[in-house]
């Protein structure tokens, strides 16, 4: 049997719950039986899984104070949590309106050759995997599974065994369809079970780290299975000396320190013009010193724990690096412990450089160092330093300016006088680039169709002799 973990509250630092993942012989029977139910839920139609998918939401509707609840359990932060729930329930309303069309399959078509038409059929992977993190821990452990199950994919999850309170709850709302509790279903565990899930599955998706991600990777190379991983960023924000600051600043704080920073699509380098860097960090530190923590209850302010304690180590690591090396704190810049938990302020830090860790690895916090250019070509020089390039943004006072340096960047959605906006904005495809991830997009049509293989029909029209066959 795999290990029992502990389960730290962020909001109070005490071991409050405790996780038993299953066996690898459970394991092997869970994902044993939701690939033979998989053959039934193709086989409905997309009709069927569409009505399935509505009844669950209902269900989700109907328990959203309690999932929210557990929710704050997990992460310590009210309003994330209330989106987390409402993005869950629009998105499965968006994934059944657009099924129906990215599933639909082409009319048969001439080929080359005049007697030899060409039909396609869409055959969906029998069992995907989730594996997902712990920094939007309902969100993510859906944001694949939707449309892999709309797709006739069944889907086994395992969430990350830092906020994993929420399975219960969520495990319950599946068990009451009993259209969909066969092909779907949750696992607790640590990396081990995550590891062991790679070996049952057709099909592996991974939210999380860099470094575990190719892991991730190397596994299912190993059981020659696709692997479509969303992993580290260090997003750049430029902003040019035509920029509205007012906007830019406000922009920029939210998508640096929203959920504290705890996302994948935070702004963590931030690059201003010389001519108006200090107008800039005037602003921001203004704005950032507004922001409240959410002590005493989660009702209270915008900044809620660090909800890994791990990650509240590496944060204050790169803070004292950072320091050390030179920077100036303009405000925050410390990792507080308050009534059990970890918070940090948001920070703003000036003379910073490309040697120091909070300028190339990814920090994971509300931290918002930033940094002069004098040229356009040093901004695109200084973003494109890194490791990672998932998204990104660019400032300036028309979008054809912006884009004009946004062509430049490598990275997977560049977001143009806004900052963060592939929280928001689903419809367009996107691929990340370098080490921040692998594999067809989750965002837009591809985030339906990489979960079906394709299949093509060559169909001989008429009863003649192929002129190339032997006399």
């Amino acid at each position: 049997m795999f290990n029992s973990y502990s389960v730290r509250n962020p909001r109070t630092g005490q071991i409050d719950y405790e996780i038993t993942p299953p066996t690898p012989e459970q394991l092997v029977e869970q994902c044993t039986n939701l690939r033979a139910a998989q053959i039934n839920w193709q086989q409905s139609g997309l009709a069927h899984r569409i009505e399935a998918m509505q009844v669950w939401k209902q269900t989700l509707s109907s328990q959203k104070e309690a999932i929210v609840r557990v929710l704050i359990s997990d992460t310590g932060r009210l309003s994330e949590s209330l989106t987390e729930v409402d993005s869950v329930i629009s998105s499965i309303d968006r994934w059944c309106r657009l099924a129906p069309t990215l599933l639909s399959e082409p009319q048969a078509k001439s080929t080359a050759i005049p007697f030899v038409k060409l039909q396609h059929q869409s055959v969906p992977y029998q069992l995907v995997g989730v594996i997902s993190p712990w920094n939007f821990p309902l969100l993510l452990s859906l944001i694949d599974t939707i449309p892999a199950l709309l797709a006739g994919c069944a889907v086994v999850v395992k969430p990350s065994e830092i906020t994993p309170r929420f399975i219960p709850i969520i495990r319950e709302t599946i068990a009451s369809s009993p259209q969909l509790r066969d092909v779907f279903a949750y696992v607790e565990g640590a990396g081990d079970t995550g590891a062991a899930l790679i070996e049952s599955v057709d099909l592996v998706c991974f939210t999380g780290s860099v470094a575990t991600g190719k892991k991730v990777a190397e596994a299912a190379a190993r059981q020659f299975i696709p692997a479509f991983l969303e992993l580290g960023g260090k997003d750049p924000a430029i902003v040019l000396s035509s920029a509205d600051l007012e906007l830019a600043t406000s922009a920029i704080l939210w998508g640096s320190v929203v959920n504290v920073g705890q996302s994948c699509l935070s702004i963590e380098r931030i690059y201003v013009a010389t001519s108006i860097f200090e107008d800039f960090v005037e602003q921001l530190v203004a704005k950032a010193k507004r922001l409240g923590l959410a002590l005493p209850t989660v009702e209270d302010g915008q900044i809620g724990p660090i909800i890994a304690q791990k990650q509240a180590e590496i944060i204050a690591l790169q803070l004292q690096d950072a320091q050390h090396k030179g920077a100036v704190i303009h405000c925050g810049g410390t990792v507080e412990e308050l009534e059990g938990g970890l918070w940090c302020r948001p920070t703003v830090l000036t003379q910073v450089n490309h040697t120091m860790k909070v300028m190339t690895e990814e920090t994971f916090g509300p931290i918002m160092p930033v940094m002069a250019f004098a040229s356009n070509e040093e901004a695109i020089a200084l973003a494109n330093d890194t490791i990672y390039g998932l998204s990104a943004a660019v400032f300036a006072a028309t979008e054809t300016e912006a884009i004009a340096l946004a062509n430049y960047i490598n990275a997977g959605a560049i977001s143009i006088n806004d900052a963060g906006l592939t929280a928001l904005i689903h419809e367009a495809e996107k691929n990340a680039f370098n080490f921040s991830g692998m594999g067809g997009s989750r965002m837009g049509p591809a985030a339906m169709t990489r979960f079906m293989r394709k299949k093509a029909f060559l169909i001989k029209k008429e009863s003649i002799s192929d002129p190339w066959w032997f006399d």
